[in-house]
């Protein structure tokens, strides 16, 4: 198996934080943990106040797969609603290179 990034950009709905969209990934958080070939996971924002969420997966058809269920399963979850989804950019990308 190689390592694959799933990269997801996107701007929050106007009036919240990061903090805020932080706050509403409890339950994502819990999701992640339980799925195959999960790794770890990286919330970054930028000073534009674009957020890049970042997390990384055994396999491409692992961070696929998770995706879908975020879609689905998750459809009820806060964080859904701190997002602007006009600006969403989600991407599953494999790692061709790690340095530790």
């Amino acid at each position: 198996m190689s390592e694959a990034l799933e990269m997801t950009t996107f701007r929050l709905v106007p009036g919240l934080t990061g903090a805020d969209f932080v706050n509403a990934n409890e339950d994502i958080n819990d999701y992640l943990r339980r799925q195959p070939g999960f790794r770890w996971r990286r919330i970054v924002q930028d000073d534009d106040g674009t957020i890049t969420d970042i997390v990384a997966w055994d396999s491409a058809a692992d961070g696929r797969r998770s995706a879908s269920g975020i879609m689905t399963e998750m459809a009820d979850s806060p964080v859904h609603a701190t997002i602007d989804h006009a600006t969403v950019d989600f991407r599953i990308v494999p790692v061709l290179r790690h340095l530790s």
